[in-house]
């Protein structure tokens, strides 16, 4: 039973649902073949040329009400006090505030209740000008029990560090809650109260979920407790941008400031995500929500549970995509794998003879898509792991096993190159669309000059950025650019690869040396 609550949806019931919407889904379809008023019939579709649709036969929607009254009680807010940010839902792109209320607004005391209450910036009259507050700042999202012992799934921006939890359950019992850890990298936390009862909770889905099935999404939109909404399931996968570890739900159930944290369930019961963030240009729900999948949030739950946090494998280099053009310029058939593009020096990379440029094609024997794939089949890895590694270097594969390390707290640093003298003489390379000159003591060639309308202009290459590798090998003035275009063009590539450094980060550019 995916379900451990006081009213569990059974089979039965489930079955029963299906049954009577199949029944008026067959009946909307009659009715609508009686009234469709200027339907076309398949001899006249066909001899005016008019193309034949397949439909789906229409369904009425779901009734949630089973559903919602068993998992509700395993539904719970979570209320935080002290250093924590703001606890709302993450937004994309941040919203507006209310500036634009007229001051005698009826509205206007609704947000400065909501604002002194959940943490919200306020624009009420001189608070710009007063400076930070010495009360606490408050926050409030929402949670679920996941365990008849009390432990409890949110948002890693929920509890933040927060001084103080509290969770309060459904008909309106508090709890104080313990922070048993957190994983900022896929926005996850761990709570934990104590009782004397056996708790209802809900369990996570076990199997990936279908685009367009049935969602319900529970939790406290703007401090509403017991809030319930329901969609579909958009798409699956998405990236965000919010880091490696991207891989969410998208479902267009209304979900708010508030449900940050909460669960997305199935129509069996199951969670099969987490609710961390909005698409919202305005502020409110536009139909965009974005959640944590079942199997990441399972994973990431159990390590947190056992050891108090989450320690992925680190290998210690700076990858980027393969795109087309890098493949073509390295003789890869395909555009697979993450390129190496510099590698730091505390690392295990380091002594693993990985070298700039290298392309990593797989990690103990399973492919990597691209950059961000073998971002997660390292940190799936533990600390001291083995990973055993092909690579593709100069036209070969070759077999490299590296001892993996802990990921360090903070991303660490390249250091900056120093401010390059100033060039000597500018060298042009019109096929490249470049002028060069020597970057400094420290070899490469800085860029002087882009054609706007050149192959370097369309791949975008600036003026100051450095080449400091071109065709796999490091250049120390503008001839050996020239010298590496000749080779490649030698060797019938169509593509020369460089490696270019724009501040402190380094990245590969192919360069096409066919004329538009």
């Amino acid at each position: 039973m995916p379900l451990n609550t006081k009213a569990p949806l059974n089979r039965p019931q489930a079955r029963r649902v299906r049954s009577a919407l199949m029944a008026g889904g067959a009946a909307l379809a009659i009715v609508g073949a009686a009234t469709g008023a200027g339907l076309l019939s398949p001899e006249r579709a066909e001899a005016e040329n008019v193309s034949k649709k397949v439909q789906a036969p229409a369904t009425n929607p779901f009734d949630f009400a089973n559903l919602v009254e068993a998992v509700s009680p395993a539904v719970v807010s979570v209320e935080v006090e002290g250093k924590s940010r703001n606890a709302s839902m993450n937004q994309i792109p941040d919203t507006p505030e209310f500036k634009d209320l007229p001051k005698d607004h009826p509205f206007r005391e609704f947000f400065k209740d909501f604002e002194e209450r959940f943490g919200q910036r306020g624009d009420r009259d001189g608070d710009r000008n007063r400076g930070p507050r010495s009360r606490p700042q408050m926050g409030q999202g929402s949670g679920f029990i996941i365990s008849d012992d009390g432990y409890i799934v949110t948002n890693n921006h929920v509890s933040g560090d927060a001084e103080k939890i509290t969770v309060r359950m459904t008909d309106g019992e508090e709890f104080a809650a313990e922070l048993i850890g957190a994983d900022p990298k896929t926005d996850l936390a761990l709570l934990k109260i104590e009782t004397d009862e056996p708790l209802p909770y809900v369990t996570f889905a076990d199997g990936d979920v279908r685009v367009g099935e049935w969602v319900v999404a529970v939790g406290n939109p703007f401090g509403l407790r017991g809030t319930v909404t329901a969609g579909i399931v958009s798409a699956d996968g998405r990236d965000i941008g919010s880091g490696p570890y991207d891989d969410f739900i998208q479902i267009d159930a209304p979900v708010n400031r508030g449900n940050s944290g909460g669960p997305t369930f199935n129509i069996q019961g199951e969670v099969i995500g987490v609710n961390t963030a909005i698409f919202s240009p305005s502020g409110g729900n536009v139909g965009i929500a974005f959640a944590i999948p079942s199997d990441i949030a399972m994973s990431v739950i159990d390590e947190i549970k056992e050891k108090g946090m989450v320690a992925r494998g680190w290998l210690g280099v700076q990858i980027q995509p393969v795109s087309d053009d890098i493949a073509e310029s390295l003789g890869l058939d395909k555009a697979s794998g993450a390129i190496v593009s510099s590698i730091l020096d505390t690392g295990p990379a380091g002594d693993s003879g990985i070298e700039t440029g290298d392309v990593i094609l797989s990690v103990n024997g399973n492919a990597v898509e691209d950059a961000r794939d073998l971002a997660r089949k390292i940190g799936d890895l533990d600390p001291e792991d083995k990973a055993k590694m092909e690579i593709w270097r100069d036209g070969d594969v070759e077999t490299i096993s590296v001892e993996l390390g802990a990921q360090p707290a903070e991303r660490q640093q390249v250091a900056a190159l120093d401010t390059p003298d100033e060039p000597e003489a500018d060298v042009h390379n019109d096929l490249l669309g470049l002028a060069v000159a020597p970057a400094s003591k420290d070899g490469g060639v800085r860029i002087t000059e882009v054609d706007p309308d050149g192959e370097g202009a369309r791949k975008g290459l600036s003026e100051g950025d450095i080449i400091v590798e071109a065709g796999g090998r490091e250049i120390a003035d503008p001839a050996d650019l020239n010298k590496a275009v000749e080779t490649a063009e030698e060797k019938g590539r169509k593509a020369v690869l460089l490696k270019v450094k724009s501040g402190d980060n380094e990245r590969f550019v192919a360069l096409s040396l066919q004329d538009a």
